[in-house]
């Protein structure tokens, strides 16, 4: 019934559509990271970035013993210079270790140094708990606001969502010996990596000289307070080891530091004030790294035609590059030209082998066009995307979002049930799975998700109200 009205009636359909980007800004905008609550940390999503933490991770992991694929490199938004484990086999990076480090070498000696933490089993000291992780789309801080300045209808996208606990940096440390301990499997795994260690030492030496600087002249710093002391006897015998080692003057991969080069830059233009960004990276500087910082600063800044201008000097130099095609349909859709941002983003899926979060954001534009014609492919892409990383809130909100428009309530639910679940909201998440499971046929894939969700959800809820009673 819902199905033929929608069909004898295309004004309707066109005001649904605009009615669904509607409150995809505002979904967007309500949850955007600058209101993050309580200092939680974000983070960042970046496909580019993922995949090269992954890549010059995978010989380390290797070294360490985990099966392919295990390890996961989570980019934290965060300032400070520092790196962390909090259990289990994922290495957390702030954004200001990338920000701080010269090149990628000195990236793998912090990722061997926290698989040595992971490898011997360290339990960090925590001194305040865990807290939830928000996820954000890497390009988009404004998330719309850019696209609102601009006087856009377009959304903003991002990925939001606790569901993966992380500890805060600045509650972690470990003994000096379990440090000394992570040093020397550090050196293993970067010789059976054949990596140089020049860039552990160099960067460690940096941490050292952070340390100082934050010290005030009349105070010392106790390193059992600090997440990586790095006492002079610890660094003299870490550079000794690593001097041994026949990789010791290896050169430096230069695609590799070309790779590493792109994602500092991006983060840059990302997390700096636009400004900074300019100024570090004036239009004087023609390469790569200097175009990719700048469309980020001059997107944060709501100047859509700047931005839009060093996409396309970055895709003058590589027309098919997946994640210059991936930036300028997002600059597009962000400001409001849903349109025109399928071609590229259709390039972008297609050179990224359907990359689950730019198959996201095309399945996004999709519906932004407001054009029926297009939503049976956005439902394609989105559960293509979902089905390769469920871990993305607003994927799963577009694919709710699709279902509800062809009045698919069950689906619509499951979809809203995978969201909040996600997003730790016990209570919407088994609302939710609930009313997917009266529309839902028994024993299908879907029935059963929505029943491990709800299940999932009561009993988190029961346990949450037991501790409290």
């Amino acid at each position: 019934m819902a199905a033929n009205a929608i069909r004898l009636a295309p004004a309707r359909l066109a005001a649904l559509g605009r009615f669904l980007t509607l409150l995809f800004l505002t979904f967007l905008v309500a949850g955007r990271p600058l209101l993050a609550q309580d200092g939680d940390p974000q983070i960042l999503r970046d496909t580019e970035t993922e995949q090269f933490l992954a890549d010059i991770s995978a010989p380390l992991a290797k070294s360490a013993g985990l099966a392919p694929g295990a390890l996961k490199v989570v980019l934290i938004n965060d300032p400070e210079i520092n790196a962390f484990v909090a259990g289990g086999q994922t290495i957390y990076i702030n954004s200001g270790l990338i920000l701080a480090a010269d090149n990628a070498n000195e990236v793998e000696g912090v990722i061997a140094h926290e698989l040595g933490h992971i490898e011997a089993g360290h339990i960090p000291l925590q001194g305040e708990g865990l807290r939830p992780a928000s996820r954000i789309a890497l390009l988009s801080l404004l998330l719309g606001v850019a696209a609102i300045a601009a006087g856009a209808a377009g959304p903003g996208m991002a990925a939001l969502g606790a569901g993966t606990q992380v500890a805060q940096s600045k509650a972690l440390a470990f003994t000096r010996g379990q440090e000394g301990s992570a040093d020397a499997s550090a050196v293993r795994h970067l010789n059976e990596a054949h990596y140089s260690g020049k860039g552990m030492v160099s960067f460690f030496a940096k941490l050292k000289q952070e340390e100082y600087r934050l010290t005030p002249a009349d105070a010392t710093i106790d390193p059992y307070a600090q997440t990586h002391p790095m006492t002079d006897d610890r660094e003299a015998a870490l550079t000794a080891d690593l001097q041994k080692s026949p990789w010791w003057n290896a050169m430096p991969d230069p695609a590799q530091q070309a790779r590493f080069l792109r994602v500092k830059a991006k983060l840059a233009g990302y997390v700096q004030d636009p400004d900074v960004t300019l100024r570090k990276m004036p239009e004087s500087d023609q390469t790569i790294p200097a175009h990719y910082a700048r469309a980020y600063a001059w997107h944060r800044a709501a100047y859509p035609d700047k931005a839009n201008q060093e996409a396309d000097a970055l895709l003058a130099t590589a027309p098919l590059d997946p994640y210059f095609n991936e930036l300028k349909g997002q600059i597009l859709l962000e400001n409001g030209h849903p349109k025109e941002a399928l071609a590229p983003l259709r390039i972008a899926v297609a050179q990224s082998h359907g990359a689950p979060l730019i198959s996201a954001l095309f399945g996004q534009a999709l519906i932004a066009t407001d054009d029926p014609a297009n939503f049976a492919e956005a439902e394609k892409v989105l559960k293509v995307s979902v089905d390769k990383d469920r871990e993305d809130p607003l994927a799963w909100y577009a694919l709710g979002a699709v279902y509800a428009q062809r009045g698919d309530e069950a689906h619509a639910a499951l979809a809203s049930a995978e969201k909040y679940a996600m997003d730790g909201n016990d209570q919407l998440a088994r609302t939710n799975a609930e009313k997917a499971l009266l529309g839902l046929k028994q024993g299908t894939p879907d029935y059963l998700r929505a029943e491990d969700i709800a299940v999932t959800s009561r009993n988190n809820m029961d346990s949450r109200y037991g501790k409290k009673r």
